[in-house]
């Protein structure tokens, strides 16, 4: 399976993307997938990737994926927008714990894999709270959903680390397979 996504066509503000450091989920799938370390050096930060979403048992609710921010786990708000190509959704509140990335709004689409791109702005500027805004989504042969998130961190820190977690509050992991590479936005 190949994957490509143009990085022009989710382009943040600035110069160059310089490769940080890639991460893949291995047998047996994980928690979560993390970033830790980031240097400080860079104006923004992109997360791009493929994530395979599996419930736990019992589970009856949509898959979801999450991004937590240096470990921390309050101060977080999101909007989402989404649709299938026959309806359309938005959800928007406060997260205990992380923001929310993208959801999968069916329990029977467990096995395809969701690309996505996940912009930090501003990630290292102590100054200012740190937003993020995602687009993710999936194909199943006719149907599939696509998302658009804006994030809110509640926090001027540098952002230092990044974790992507499966269904943070009722369980879920990533399936093996699942691989998010980060990159580092030069300011232009």
């Amino acid at each position: 399976m190949s994957f490509l996504i143009n990085p022009f066509a989710f382009a943040v503000a600035g110069g160059d993307f310089e490769p940080i450091a890639t991460a893949t989920v291995g047998s047996g799938g994980a928690a979560s997938l993390s970033f830790s370390s980031i240097p400080s050096t860079y104006q923004h930060l992109q997360v791009r990737g493929i994530a395979l979403l599996n419930r736990t048992s019992p589970f009856t609710g949509g898959l979801y994926m999450s991004t937590r921010l240096n470990g921390v786990t309050s101060g977080y708000a999101y909007h989402m927008l989404g649709g299938n190509g026959a309806s359309a959704f938005a959800s928007a509140g406060t997260a205990s714990s992380s923001i929310l990335s993208f959801s999968r709004s069916s329990t029977s689409d467990d096995s395809i894999f969701s690309p996505f791109v996940i912009d930090i702005l501003d990630y290292a500027n102590t100054s200012k709270n740190k937003v993020v805004r995602l687009f993710s989504g999936y194909d199943a042969n006719g149907s599939g959903y696509v998302n658009l998130v804006s994030g809110f961190y509640v926090s001027t820190d540098v952002v230092s680390s990044i974790s992507l977690l499966c269904n943070v509050n009722t369980g879920g992991t990533l399936r093996q397979h699942t691989t998010a590479a980060l990159y580092g936005v030069k300011a232009p």
